[in-house]
């Protein structure tokens, strides 16, 4: 039996999701799996790595089985928790190799760049008091993953990537950042379905009257 796979500290966790990638059999991991292997205890490289695959376009499948386990660790910043913890169910779910491999190209396409400006400011920001309104707005993030419409992932994946990457550095700028791109996402949700409830309400009503 194989040892499992640690991050170094002279690893980034782009490369160390990059090796995973590479050693992972045809059927994958589980998120326990990736989890262990990771030997990740916080919250912002746990939903980092689950954000990834939200952000590439036209990647289908994976999102739909990161989306709950997401909002799970999410929920967990909110309620103060320490270290992040998934279900059963939700931690045997698996993501093969073909999408270990997408998340990996993506991370390092989308994501690269980041790990060369962001460092440890504005601390207050990714301090312990701070991490449960954070988890608030991640949870919100992610809820809006689940909206079944297409191209609907994306835009939030981004936002929770750059916020869990800023709590994972303690980039306090990277984390409003990324706050910031998830709240205009989320608003945009919403008048967008007020805007649709309006039409349809005045189709109703030029068709079938008041």
């Amino acid at each position: 039996m194989s040892m499992p796979m640690t991050a170094q500290t002279d690893r980034t966790l782009l490369q160390t999701i990059e090796i995973l990638a590479e050693a992972a059999p045809e059927e994958g991991f589980s998120l326990r799996e990736i989890f262990d292997r990771l030997d990740e205890s916080a919250f912002g490289a746990g939903l980092f790595l689950l954000a990834l695959p939200c952000c590439i376009p036209f990647l289908y499948g994976v999102p739909q089985v990161v989306a709950l386990p997401m909002l799970a660790l999410a929920f967990q910043m909110v309620i103060g928790r320490e270290e992040p913890w998934l279900p059963a169910k939700l931690a045997a779910r698996k993501i093969d190799r073909k999408g270990l491999t997408q998340m990996a190209r993506g991370g390092r396409k989308w994501f690269g760049w980041i790990e060369a400006i962001i460092r440890p400011r504005l601390s207050v920001i990714t301090g312990r008091r701070s991490e449960r309104v954070i988890g608030a707005f991640l949870f919100l993030f992610c809820a809006s993953i689940l909206v079944p419409l297409p191209m609907t992932n994306t835009v939030p994946g981004m936002a929770v990537a750059v916020t869990a990457f800023g709590l994972m550095q303690k980039d306090g700028l990277a984390v409003i950042g990324g706050s910031i791109l998830g709240i205009c996402w989320v608003g945009a949700l919403i008048a967008g379905a007020f805007l649709g409830l309006n039409v349809i309400t005045h189709i109703s009503t030029a068709v079938f009257g008041s």
